[in-house]
């Protein structure tokens, strides 16, 4: 059931063993993040719940990214960019922009979305088949570009 944090589990012994000091910060972080939240829930993850907490992760890191190269700090950007390479490794295969632009096209079809307002419809429909595998900001940018018309 919880193959994902076995995983994760197994992939930081491997990186003591190896001395891969970066990799094995980041997934301290990644297990930290996910006892936090076990802690704060009182529940113990799935791997769903573990995909939530990992793109979460990627989005913080991102929004860093975005401060830190606002801020001429390229040093801290490559830092926060390399945490997210070792992140996605445990997130599921990224879609690709012609996949989403196909599953908006889909989704905006099956709702019968038509205007702006329809949007939180389709949004939610595709948070759930998308979650970890894209940048939801990204793909709320594609469907009001394609719901503006």
């Amino acid at each position: 059931m919880d193959l994902l944090k076995d995983r994760i589990r197994e992939d930081m012994k491997a990186a003591m063993k190896s001395g891969a000091k970066v990799k094995l910060g980041v997934i301290r972080l990644i297990m930290a993040a996910i006892k936090q939240r076990e802690v704060d829930e009182r529940i113990e993850l799935d791997d769903e719940q573990v995909i939530l907490v990992l793109d979460k992760m990627v989005k913080q890191r991102r929004e860093s990214i975005r401060q830190f190269r606002a801020a001429e700090r390229i040093d801290l950007a490559e830092i926060e960019e390399a945490e997210i390479v070792v992140i996605q490794d445990y997130l599921p295969q990224a879609l690709t922009d012609e996949e989403i632009d196909l599953m908006i096209r889909e989704e905006v079809e099956a709702q019968g979305a038509v205007s702006i307002k329809d949007m939180g419809k389709v949004m939610n429909a595709l948070k759930e088949k998308m979650q970890g595998r894209a940048d939801m900001a990204q793909v709320s940018i594609k469907i009001k570009s394609v719901l503006a018309g």
